[in-house]
């Protein structure tokens, strides 16, 4: 007769062996060629955390194609102890494929553990993938220390005038989360000689004074305002 003692050995080792024939089943189908396979691979593996999970669900995210599932893959890896995320996401931050670059900014902005500040650099906040740059300065909002608010103002204040509507609109609302540590910065950038620069500055100045304003008219009033020599020094 089995012994009490040996039966629940024997089922927590079936147990075991289950969630691990789960576990690799999961971390399969995430390189399945259903999109929804793939979204329910990213959720499974998010819902059971495992250590064993990370540095795949990291390598699926420069790769995965659907929005959706690159949302989920962040979602699973939120769900890990930032000790084994942090260091395998900021090292994607070096990686040469744009969309590990900003799948990582984006998981790291998540996860909103500061130990990843000195990761978000000047080459990000600058990065030439529009994407990259957006997510680095969403990011880069969330994780700054204290104090540091008026460096990244000016930092990010460098990159006013570039892009179209939505990395303008990305690149102001970052901004104008930061508050007064920006005003400098704007009012700076009202004079400079591209008249890019000046619209995007005047228009984002508009919206930290009036956050209901909308991005639309805030542009096109600032182009008025350029167009007629203005510099919006007054505000």
């Amino acid at each position: 007769m089995t012994s009490p003692s040996l039966l629940a050995e024997e089922v927590v080792l079936m147990t075991t062996t289950r969630q691990d024939t789960d576990a690799l089943r999961a971390l399969q189908e995430l390189a399945d060629a259903s999109s929804s396979v793939r979204l329910r691979a990213a959720m499974t593996v998010g819902t059971t955390p495992d250590p064993r999970f990370v540095d795949k669900l990291i390598e699926r995210c420069a790769i995965e194609p659907e929005f959706f599932v690159r949302d989920m893959l962040t979602w699973a890896l939120t769900r890990h102890p930032v000790s084994l995320t942090l260091p395998g996401l900021v090292r994607e931050l070096r990686s040469e494929r744009a969309q590990a670059r900003s799948q990582a900014l984006h998981t790291l902005s998540k996860i909103g553990d500061r130990q990843a500040w000195p990761a978000i650099t000047g080459a990000l906040l600058s990065d030439a993938d529009d994407e990259v740059a957006r997510s680095a300065w969403r990011t880069a909002v969330v994780l700054v220390p204290e104090g540091e608010e008026p460096a990244l103002a000016t930092a990010l204040a460098g990159q006013l005038g570039r892009g179209g509507r939505e990395t303008q609109l990305s690149l102001s609302r970052a901004l104008v989360a930061l508050g007064e540590a920006v005003v400098p910065a704007l009012h700076a950038a009202t004079t400079a000689p591209d008249p890019r620069v000046r619209t995007h500055a005047l228009a984002t100045q508009r919206l930290l004074r009036e956050p209901d304003t909308g991005f639309e008219y805030a542009i096109e009033e600032a182009k008025r305002v350029v167009a007629l020599g203005g510099s919006g020094q007054e505000g």
